[in-house]
């Protein structure tokens, strides 16, 4: 397997952490719910984490690791501020909307069967935790 096709896979799936974390802090802000509001900081700051780990790894591999979403990423960003949710329930249903759909289902194809044994062991790692998050905030809800 190529090195450099590694990297560039796994800067594809870091800039989605990138936006998964700046998801995250728009969602925040509209948060009044204290508790709710400590729940998602928490996830949010193991999006950080997880974006360390990876960027680690691409220097690990010799690579660059990218340090935001990219531009459309970025756009994206940008144009869902103005459809955030309003109220704590729809906010909540939003994060899940996001780590499941975009934060896993969109990651899983990204990084599908580019990964040396390494990498893919680091990614599913993060996949179990995000799989939590989406469990923790279903619960949430009841």
């Amino acid at each position: 397997m190529n090195n450099n096709n590694v990297i560039d896979t796994l800067n594809e799936f870091l800039q989605g952490q990138y936006m998964g974390i700046h998801a995250y802090e728009h969602l925040i802000e509209r948060l009044d719910d204290a508790q709710v509001k400590k729940h998602f900081q928490k996830i949010q700051q193991n999006h950080k984490q997880h974006a360390m780990q990876v960027a680690d790894r691409i220097q690990n591999l010799g690579g660059t690791p990218v340090d935001d979403e990219g531009i459309v990423g970025s756009i994206q960003g940008f144009m869902s501020q103005f459809t955030l949710p309003e109220n704590t329930a729809d906010i909540i249903e939003s994060a899940i909307k996001g780590e499941s759909d975009y934060g896993i289902g969109m990651s899983e194809k990204i990084v599908r069967g580019d990964l040396d044994p390494e990498s893919y062991q680091l990614i599913e790692q993060i996949f179990d935790e995000d799989r939590r998050h989406v469990d923790f905030l279903r619960g949430l809800l009841h």
